[in-house]
């Protein structure tokens, strides 16, 4: 499997070696498009962007310094499908639900 698939939604890495989930290094090259908005002032901010191509050099385990244990595996969901960590549409951390 490709390691650019750990930097997509649904896909996380993990290191074999000593099962860090949380902390790596990523070595990329990416080429992007990138919508601009510039105001008469010359401030300018990315309003939109698009990654048309990503090559991922390297990942390295924060924890164990393993390079050749890395793996990519599925992220952790909670029922209903939804990645672990992200509110939901009633949870109240997505300003959703009964408030009390």
């Amino acid at each position: 499997m490709e390691l650019a698939d750990g930097l997509t939604d649904g896909r996380r890495f993990r290191c074999g070696a000593c099962g860090n989930l949380t902390r790596f290094d990523v070595e990329l090259v990416e080429r992007v498009r990138r919508f601009w908005h510039v105001d008469l002032a010359g401030q300018g901010r990315v309003e939109d962007s698009d990654s048309l191509e990503r090559t991922v050099l390297s990942v390295t385990c924060r924890w164990c310094g393993s390079a050749d244990a890395i793996q990519v595996v599925d992220a952790l969901t909670v029922p209903g499908g939804t990645p672990a960590g992200r509110p939901t549409a009633g949870d109240p951390a997505a300003g959703g639900g009964a408030r009390r």
